[in-house]
C-alpha cells in the first residue's frame, strides 16, 4: 500500500532522502513551508498521513482534528524527551530515528486512523455543515483521568432571550444545595451571562482558558478544578466555569478542545449544566472552506455531547413558535438529541385564562411529539432580587412558585414548609358575628 505524505519543517525535511531510498510504501508527496500549505494540501486529498518536526507548528487538538477529517494521520517528531502533553491521535517519534522506523510509525499511524469511515465526526460538526452526527460518546480528554460518569445538562433555547440563563443558574444552584456536585458551564458566544449574574464581574473567561489548555494537550479534571470558580449557595458549593467576556471571543471556544473540557467535566463534577447559545446554524457564508472554524461550533458540540437537553421557550404568541421552528432544526442538526421541553414565564396576561391549558393546546396542535415537561410562572419580582444580589432564586425567594417550578424540574425535593402560606397570628383571626380576637 502506497502511503503520499507532506512533511513540514526542517528536521521532517531531512528525512526526505532516507525514506525515498528505502522504497517502501511511504513516498514524500510535498515538503511544506508553513503551516497553511500543509492545511491546504491535506484538504485537498493530496496525502494520507503528514510528518510534523518540533516546532515547525504549535501542535493542538484542534489542528489534529483539523488534519483528521480531511482523511490525514499525524506523526510528531519529537527532540527526543517523551511529548509531556500527548495529544490523542498523533504518533511521536524521535527525530533522530531512522528511515526504517520513521516508516513503520506513519504506517502505524495510518493503520491506526484506518480509512475514516468509522472516524468520530460527531466532532467536527462546526466544521462539516452536511454532517449529521451519530450518536457517540465523548472521546478521552486524559489517559491521567479514569472515564467520568457525570451526567451533562444543556439547557438550550430559541433566540429571543427565553429564559435559557436564569434556568441554568437555578437548576444548577437546586442541585448544588441538595449536595450533589455541579459544575455550571456558560458556553455561550452570543451573550455569555452566568458571571455576572452570579456577581463575578472579573475578566477571566474560565472557559476561554480551559478551551486554550486542552488544545494543547494533557488536559484533566484537576486542572478543570483550578479553572472554575467557587461561589458559595446555601452553605453548599457550586463550581463555575464562566464565559466569554466579549462576544468576538468566540473562536477561542472550539469544540474539539471543548468536547475534552466537558469529558474532564465529567470526573470532576456529578453533573455538568451547560448553558447553550441560541443558535445552530452551519455559518453558510462560510460553507466553502470546511477547515474554518465555526461561531455556532460550541453550541452544537454541546447538544451533542449532553445526556439530557432542556428546551426553553417563551410563553407566549412569539415564543410557541420559535420554539416549535426551533426543535425542527435541533433535530436536523442533532439527531441524537431528546429535549425536554418547558415554558418559561407562563402567565394569563399572554396566553389568556388558564394559560397552563392553553399552552398545552396549541402544542399539541402545532408542536413535535414532545410533550411539556414543566411550566414555569412568571415572577419577575423574585428574579428581580435575585440579580440584584448575584444569586439563585432559592435564597432570595425560597417560596417563589417560579423557584419552586424549577426545582421540580431539576427532581429536586422542596420542604413542604415552603409550600405553604405565609404564617398568619391566630389573634388576628375573627369569627363571623364576634367582634372579639381570639386570646393568645
Amino acid at each position: 500500500m502506497n502511503i503520499p505524505v507532506v512533511t513540514l519543517g526542517a528536521a521532517a525535511s531531512a528525512h526526505v532522502p532516507g525514506l525515498e531510498q528505502l522504497r517502501g510504501p511511504v513516498t514524500v508527496v510535498r515538503r511544506c513551508e508553513d503551516l497553511p500549505e500543509l492545511v491546504a494540501a491535506c484538504q485537498s486529498g493530496l496525502a494520507r498521513a503528514a510528518i510534523l518536526a518540533p516546532g515547525a507548528a504549535e501542535l493542538t487538538a484542534s489542528l489534529v482534528d483539523r488534519l483528521r477529517f480531511a482523511g490525514v494521520a499525524v506523526v510528531a517528531l519529537t527532540d527526543g524527551a517523551a511529548a509531556a502533553d500527548a495529544i490523542e491521535g498523533v504518533e511521536y517519534v524521535d527525530s533522530t530515528v531512522g528511515p526504517a522506523a520513521l516508516a513503520d510509525a506513519v504506517s502505524r499511524a495510518v493503520a491506526s486512523f484506518g480509512d475514516g469511515a468509522d472516524r468520530p465526526r460527531g466532532a467536527l460538526a462546526y466544521a462539516d455543515p452536511l454532517h449529521r452526527p451519530e450518536a457517540t460518546g465523548p472521546p478521552p480528554a486524559d489517559v491521567a483521568d479514569k472515564p467520568g460518569e457525570g451526567r451533562i445538562m444543556a439547557v438550550w433555547g430559541p433566540a429571543g432571550s427565553p429564559g435559557r440563563t436564569t434556568v441554568a443558574i437555578n437548576i444548577a444552584a437546586e442541585l448544588a444545595v441538595a449536595g450533589t456536585s455541579v459544575l455550571l458551564v456558560d458556553a455561550d458566544t452570543y451573550g455569555a451571562s452566568i458571571g455576572a449574574s452570579l456577581g463575578l464581574l472579573d475578566e477571566s473567561a474560565g472557559l476561554a482558558q480551559a478551551c486554550r489548555l486542552a488544545d494543547q494537550g494533557g488536559f484533566s479534571s484537576s486542572i478543570l478544578g483550578r479553572i472554575a470558580v467557587s461561589v458559595a449557595i446555601k452553605g453548599r458549593r457550586l463550581q463555575v466555569l464562566t464565559g466569554i467576556t466579549r462576544p468576538d471571543r468566540w473562536p477561542e471556544l472550539r469544540p474539539a478542545a471543548l468536547a475534552q473540557v466537558l469529558d474532564a467535566a465529567r470526573s470532576l463534577a456529578d453533573v455538568t449544566v451547560v448553558d447553550c447559545g441560541f443558535c445552530l446554524e452551519a455559518d453558510e457564508e462560510l460553507s466553502f472552506d470546511t477547515l474554518a472554524p465555526r461561531r455556532n461550533g460550541a453550541a452544537l458540540r454541546c447538544l451533542e455531547l449532553a445526556d439530557s437537553v432542556i428546551a426553553v421557550g417563551g410563553a407566549d404568541t412569539i415564543g410557541v413558535p420559535r420554539l416549535v421552528k426551533a426543535l425542527t432544526e435541533l433535530a436536523d442538526a442533532v439527531p441524537t438529541a431528546a429535549p425536554r421541553v418547558v415554558f418559561n414565564r407562563v402567565r394569563a396576561a399572554a396566553v389568556g385564562r388558564a394559560p397552563e391549558a392553553q399552552l398545552r393546546e396549541a402544542w399539541e396542535r402545532f408542536g413535535p411529539s414532545a410533550g411539556i415537561a414543566a411550566f414555569l410562572p412568571v415572577d419577575h419580582a423574585a428574579a428581580d432580587r435575585a440579580l440584584l444580589a448575584g444569586t439563585a432564586l432559592l435564597e432570595t425567594a425560597p417560596a417563589s412558585a417560579l423557584r419552586i417550578a424549577i426545582a421540580e424540574l431539576a427532581e429536586v425535593p422542596v420542604a413542604e414548609g415552603r409550600r405553604r402560606r405565609p404564617f398568619r397570628r391566630l389573634g388576628d383571626v375573627r369569627f363571623r358575628g364576634n367582634p372579639d380576637r381570639l386570646p393568645w
